[in-house]
């Protein structure tokens, strides 16, 4: 069975972020940063969206434990300490197959699978574009209310879900092809005259 894609969206009210935590640093140092982010409630998108989890700083980590497909945690005016927390329990939740997206005031930071790692995006964002960015990635349903476009310029590639196609399109050929293969009788499979 495929692992689950999954999303971590933490919306902090900072206008900068700053601390030099270990956990942070290596964020930092990975993520994709769009420094021309125009703020605002990406939280209140995030909770439209199917089996979604909000929660703040006290509850992310038991929400995280759950597993669900979206856990949006608003942390508020971060203190050093308290971004450094919740990054680390982000980190610590992750695996290969995991978006974690930090949307302070005025820059959009973008990390884990599908993103270009460490890249300085120069495009203008919004934050109605954090949630389709994050439903696209994590193979979540976009909701309907939703108004925003996809972030193509931070993925390492902008066609990953045409490739995630062609290679379920490629093992389902070769799935038919070895059922047809059983299924013949056995002097098909033996020519011998």
């Amino acid at each position: 069975m495929a692992a689950e894609k999954r999303a971590i969206l933490l919306r902090v009210a900072n206008n900068k972020i700053e601390g030099d935590g270990a956990a942070l640093k290596k964020f930092m140092g990975k993520a994709a940063v769009l420094a021309n982010y125009h703020g605002g409630d990406v939280l209140e998108e995030a909770a439209t969206v199917e089996n979604a989890v909000t929660t703040d700083a006290t509850g992310l980590a038991d929400a995280l434990a759950n597993n669900p497909g979206l856990v949006a945690a608003d942390l508020g005016e971060a203190a050093a300490a308290t971004l450094e927390t919740a990054i680390a329990a982000a980190l610590d939740a992750t695996d290969r197959f995991t978006l974690v997206v930090l949307a302070a005031s005025e820059s959009l930071y973008l990390y884990g699978f599908g993103i270009k790692r460490g890249a300085a995006v120069d495009r203008e964002a919004f934050a109605r574009d954090v949630v389709p960015t994050i439903c696209y990635v994590a193979d979540l349903k976009v909701p309907a209310e939703a108004t925003g476009a996809v972030l193509y310029q931070a993925l390492k590639d902008p066609n990953m879900k045409l490739k995630e196609i062609q290679k379920l399109k490629d093992g389902l050929a070769r799935m038919e092809a070895a059922i047809s293969r059983e299924s013949r009788e056995p002097w098909d499979k033996h020519d011998c005259a």
